[in-house]
């Protein structure tokens, strides 16, 4: 099942749309809420002026709407004194409080009622009243018209929210279809890429747009990159065929050689050792390109491991016994110092491969009698090694490529050396598989040191 795609300008059309939606709704309710609260505060005003004249008896106000008429009633106590003709007989209210409003339905028709107590008598042609004499008056006005009043402005309201809301809407699409311009331009400039072109060449629209320019940045790192590791693959293929050309080519004249004429036993004993030489060295070659492309894909994740916590120092150590007669033959002195014990989870092969490689390339390059240093100790909560020889140094041109496949800083490293130019780049494919990092420092005249870090626990 497909999943459903999303569009940017889809969205920010129904947040907007929402958005404006939800402000019309508020426009609508707040103004039907005041337009009714205002009506209904001017219609009690109107009802205590009524039942103030209601209580004089010969001022019974006219209603306001005829076909509708309002209803009272005029008491003195117990006593009613008059009472409308359409009044409810079974209308009750709270007689504890001095006023009054209520809203209720009379007949199907909605009304609002005031209930007035200790009303003075206004109208009375006998004594002057007492402080005692008076009246509890009761008045109704139908509050249909008023109900109509409130439609009316809400239909008014609504509809003036729903043509702002058009408009603001059809505001909105114009600008984000023209704010939307700069990315498909960027859209259009990142399809040019190929392995031909690298280069992003954003639009001054797109330039100008200050949310971009993260986004532009990043697509140009890495594109920069891409390009990078593409140059890498295609060197090291190229490299790499090279590299397989020469042992193919010399095992090819060498068996061809022993075919042309007939030879003696001896001939053919010694050209097929020859023939066994090229291809060992053929087998190692491939081996150590394997070891390279593992590496790398367990650096990016692609492989899965389960390791066991190990001794940094036992690995060294068995490097070094490894490496010895190397050293012997050119009369170098290998000299360990372990500050402190570390545990890391590792696979040792792999680290005793790492500084094999550190402690080959340092020997080669040491001049004889001299001493190359193995220094373990714990900076910072992680296990560093360094590997130091006190030779002749990199070229400070040279030192940020050394560990590209195939580099050779020595030229002559050919056959009779063994070298391929693998060494470094695995050691580094290594470290940083195992989260860690190798930094190269080189004084030319006084030595190599190279630092590798690693995730490490004291023991």
């Amino acid at each position: 099942m497909k999943g459903l795609t999303k569009s940017i300008k889809g969205h920010l059309i129904l947040t907007v749309v929402l958005s404006q939606l939800v402000l019309a709704a508020g426009l609508v309710f707040t103004g039907v809420f005041y337009m009714e609260e205002r009506l209904q505060a001017a219609l009690d005003a109107d009802l205590q002026a009524r039942a103030m004249s209601i209580s004089a008896k010969s001022l019974v106000p006219p209603s306001p709407d005829p076909s509708h008429p309002d209803f009272y009633e005029i008491r003195k106590g117990p006593t009613v004194l008059a009472r409308s003709s359409n009044w409810p007989a079974d209308l009750t209210f709270d007689n504890s409080k001095h006023k009054t409003y209520r809203s209720l339905m009379v007949s199907g028709l909605p009304y609002r009622a005031l209930y007035l107590r200790e009303v003075p008598i206004l109208d009375r042609e006998e004594a002057p009243p007492s402080s005692s004499d008076t009246l509890i008056v009761v008045y109704a006005e139908p509050t249909l018209a008023l109900r109509n009043q409130v439609l009316a402005a809400g239909v008014y309201v609504a509809l003036a929210s729903l043509i702002l809301l058009g408009a603001t809407v059809l505001l909105a699409l114009l600008g984000i279809r023209r704010g939307l311009l700069p990315l498909q331009h960027l859209a259009a400039e990142a399809a040019q890429i190929s392995a031909q072109n690298w280069e992003l060449r954003p639009t001054p629209d797109v330039k100008r747009v200050e949310e971009l320019k993260p986004l532009t940045d990043a697509m140009s790192t890495m594109l920069d990159r891409l390009r990078q590791s593409f140059l890498q693959q295609r060197e090291f293929l190229g490299n790499a065929a090279h590299e397989l050309k020469t042992p193919v080519a010399i095992l090819k004249s060498t068996l061809q050689s022993l075919l042309q004429k007939p030879r003696t036993a001896q001939e053919y004993e010694a050209g097929l050792g020859q023939a066994l030489d090229d291809m060992e060295r053929l087998e190692k070659l491939l081996q150590w390109m394997l070891r390279l492309a593992r590496a790398e894909q367990w650096a990016q994740g692609a492989l899965q491991r389960d390791l066991q916590e190990i001794d940094i120092s036992n690995t060294c150590e068995e490097a070094m016994a490894g490496i010895r007669s190397l050293a012997r033959s050119r009369n170098i002195n290998l000299q360990l110092n372990a500050e402190s014990n570390l545990v890391c989870k590792a696979d040792p092969e792999d680290l005793e491969l790492v500084w094999v490689n550190l402690l080959e390339n340092a020997i080669r390059y040491s001049p004889a009698g001299a001493t190359v240093d193995i220094r373990i100790s714990r900076n910072n909560g992680r296990g560093t090694v360094v590997v130091e020889d006190h030779g002749a140094g990199i070229p400070e041109k040279d030192l940020p490529r050394i560990f590209e496949r195939f580099r050779r800083a020595d030229p002559s490293r050919t056959r009779e050396t063994g070298g391929f130019g693998l060494g470094l780049a695995i050691a580094k494919a290594l470290v940083e598989a195992y989260g860690g990092t190798i930094t190269p420092e080189s004084t030319p005249g006084r030595g190599t040191r190279m630092t590798v870090t690693l995730p490490a626990e004291q023991k």
